[in-house]
């Protein structure tokens, strides 16, 4: 019921809860009886089951091939996503209708620890009103980091886990700010230190991986162990689109947990308390179609990185992996 207040939910909307074959159905029943309770009209549409896709393709969904389906979302004031639709075609369609949408895929106990609240919603619009603002975005680290993202062509996203405005996307549980470089301005070298995080893999970096960037395109790759583990599963794809530089910003909630990733710890799920915790940098490389740009490659990572600083035109926004604007911090007790 929270969830779906916050996310505006009100007597007589149409929602519809996307599921895939045996997946999340107690999702949907749970969705179902939240919306019912507040007077929306609710439906569940399950798609079939698709076989394992092997590597994280991102933005290739069962929908691809159900045209009419799509149509069917299109019409709904609501969709709540349990599949994961994110970077593909049909959710960017589906967006464009007006239609909002909710993507919840991660386990229930993160699901409830973190919900979404007001407090976290007024930071992360607040990162996203200066993100938008800023022409330079720079980060550096104490291991060697020292990238520069020039802002001058895609839009700040903010995610806070839930979603009220039309067409608007979100992801129960997140919460944090980003944009993308240019396509030809991001240069400089980013460092990934041990303790970092590589998404999808859901495992900690053990020794460094040194990225080399120039005019928006990784141009070399090196390290250890890790570095040839990032390297193998870019190669899988055999895309060279997937060397592009993605989105990037830093994380602000306060209930994400960095050290949840370990083995008996890590919860399941698609890795969004990592990409949320407070303070942390994010960097991506593969698709930037989510913000609109022309790079679709399914060959995408995820990279939270701790104790970095993060400018925009030289104002700090995190620092050494801290929160160093005033209306951004939350008050730990």
């Amino acid at each position: 019921m929270h969830q779906l207040k916050m996310s505006g939910v009100h007597e007589d909307e149409k929602l519809i809860v996307l599921t895939q074959g045996n997946e999340r159905l107690d999702y949907a029943d749970a969705f179902m009886a939240a919306g019912m309770r507040l007077g929306a009209k609710m439906y569940h549409m399950r798609l079939p089951p698709v076989p394992p896709a092997g590597a994280w393709a991102v933005g290739q969904t069962g929908l691809a091939a159900m045209p009419d389906a799509v149509e069917a979302l299109k019409a709904a004031d609501m969709l709540i996503d349990c599949i994961f639709l994110l970077f593909s075609p049909e959710q960017m369609a589906i967006q464009a209708s007006g239609t909002r949408i909710l993507t919840a895929v991660e386990p229930p106990e993160l699901l409830a620890r973190m919900l979404p609240t007001k407090e976290l919603r007024e930071r992360v619009e607040f990162a996203g009103d200066l993100l938008s603002k800023a022409k330079v975005m720079r980060i550096t680290s104490a291991h060697g980091t020292d990238v520069t993202y020039k802002l001058n062509t895609y839009p700040a996203i903010t995610e806070y886990a839930c979603t009220d405005e039309p067409g608007r996307w979100d992801h129960w549980p997140s919460g944090f700010v980003f944009t993308g470089g240019d396509d030809d301005g991001v240069d400089g070298t980013i460092v990934v230190a041990p303790g970092d995080i590589l998404l999808p893999q859901n495992i900690y970096v053990r020794d460094p991986i040194i990225y080399t960037i120039e005019n928006g395109w990784i141009t070399d790759i090196r390290g250890g162990l890790d570095a040839e583990l990032v390297k193998s599963y870019m190669d899988g794809f055999n895309d060279p689109r997937g060397m592009g530089m993605s989105h990037v910003g830093w994380g602000l909630n306060q209930n994400a947990k960095w050290h949840r990733m370990v083995p008996g710890e890590f919860p399941g799920g698609m890795g969004m308390e990592a990409r949320s915790f407070y303070g942390n940098v994010m960097f991506s490389t593969g698709p930037n179609n989510e913000l609109g740009g022309p790079n679709d490659t399914a060959c995408h990572l995820d990279i939270p990185m701790r104790g970095c600083s993060l400018f925009l035109d030289d104002e700090p926004m995190v620092l050494d992996g801290d929160i160093a604007v005033k209306e951004m911090k939350h008050n730990f007790k």
